[in-house]
């Protein structure tokens, strides 16, 4: 029998932050088992058969108002400082997206004002106080017009239901601007690793001394093999309970690659506006038209230098058995029986549920390490006290 501290399950950011953390400051012997065949979990990225740096499970835009988070991942990363921008592609056109004072110029065909955007949307809002599911709470900042021109197509489309049947958080984390503020995001620090996500994997990997990693195994397979302390457990929670209360549902996605040369980049210079890109922006929504819900060309925020590109169109799936769990659904009846196992999670005092995947919950990247560190050290002080 192999003696480990740790058994860490899955090889993504929560896994590998613990394993460093473990390792490096209380000098335990960690023993992490991925089902993948490479670390880094969705965050993975790698260089395509064009030679093209893709993110190989959905973009991955890191951002972050916590500088504990930053100050932690800098150690094992320089960063390539981008602000993340979108368009949105419906009615023939590109607009302007998330919705924001150009998005409203687009709208009346030409120039406008702050005081008039504000002014309009008071007309168009429809009352609710307290918005209750996904389509409530945008109605009630922008009205329907500007909701079923972005969002009320793409959420069916996303979620594979209504945003009357998703929480409001759902789309209630986009923000609305009246102002010129054209970024995705809000966070003050929003960035990519300079080398990439791999690269940031393996110097956090090199600065663990006595961890081991071993890729295409179910930890199922090794645990009558290996003694151990205590388990960090980073896959689905209802997979760790045998679905013993029923399955906790998912949507998942396909991604659908394509490539170009500069030949073929030609027709699309007019269209991506600068040579050797085959769209206007790193992402470009599909509200209303196509399968896919968004067609991503990462080059644009990698900054990587190579005439060739690619693009991914991305398609939601649903969940399911052989489905890859992707997105936790946010409605009442999966929180309900989230809270249930939930329940068994915590009668579980030999092992640590964290991340997306164990508490069933959408985490971004800082989330996911704010999540880790958090339970490092509630860990280190139960070990000490």
């Amino acid at each position: 029998m192999e003696r480990y501290d740790y058994l860490i399950v899955g090889a993504g950011f929560s896994g590998l932050v613990m394993a460093e953390r473990l390792s490096s400051q209380l000098g335990q012997r960690c023993l992490i088992v991925e089902k993948r065949a490479h670390i880094g979990g969705n965050s993975h990225d790698e260089y395509d058969a064009a030679g093209v740096l893709i993110h190989s499970y959905g973009p991955h835009y890191f951002r972050s108002n916590s500088s504990k988070v930053v100050e932690y991942l800098s150690q094992f990363t320089e960063w390539r400082q981008v602000p993340y921008r979108i368009l949105s592609f419906t009615e023939g056109k590109y607009w302007s997206f998330p919705i924001n004072l150009q998005t409203f110029e687009q709208l009346l065909a030409r120039p406008s004002t702050t005081e008039e955007m504000e002014q309009t949307l008071r007309k168009w809002r429809v009352p609710i106080s307290n918005p209750s599911n996904s389509e409530e709470v945008i109605v009630s900042q922008v009205g329907r017009e500007l909701y079923e021109k972005f969002f009320r197509n793409y959420t069916r489309k996303q979620w594979g239901r209504p945003a009357t049947e998703l929480d409001a958080s759902v789309c209630g984390r986009i923000p609305i601007r009246t102002n010129r503020d054209d970024r995705y995001l809000s966070e003050k620090f929003q960035a990519l690793p300079a080398a990439g996500y791999h690269r940031l994997f393996q110097k956090l990997l090199a600065a663990t001394p006595n961890v081991s990693v071993m890729l295409r195994t179910n930890y199922r397979e090794v645990l009558s093999q290996v003694e151990f302390k205590h388990m960090i457990f980073t896959g689905p929670v209802d997979e760790f309970f045998d679905y013993r209360l029923g399955r906790l549902p998912y949507r998942s996605l396909s991604f659908q690659p394509e490539s170009f040369s500069p030949e073929a980049l030609k027709d699309r210079e007019s269209i991506a506006g600068k040579k050797g890109f085959w769209q206007p922006a790193m992402q470009v929504n599909y509200p209303n038209d196509f399968d896919f819900t968004r067609i991503v060309e990462i080059k644009h925020a990698t900054g990587q230098e190579t005439e060739n590109t690619t693009i991914v169109r991305e398609y939601p799936r649903p969940g399911g058995p052989d489905a890859e769990p992707y997105y936790p659904i946010p409605a009442p009846e999966s929180a309900a029986l989230y809270q249930r196992y939930r329940e068994l999670a915590e009668a579980e005092k030999k092992v640590s549920f964290i991340g997306r995947l164990a508490t069933y919950r959408y985490c971004n990247m800082d989330q996911a390490v704010a999540m880790a560190l958090a339970e490092f050290e509630r860990l280190r002080d139960a070990t000490v006290a």
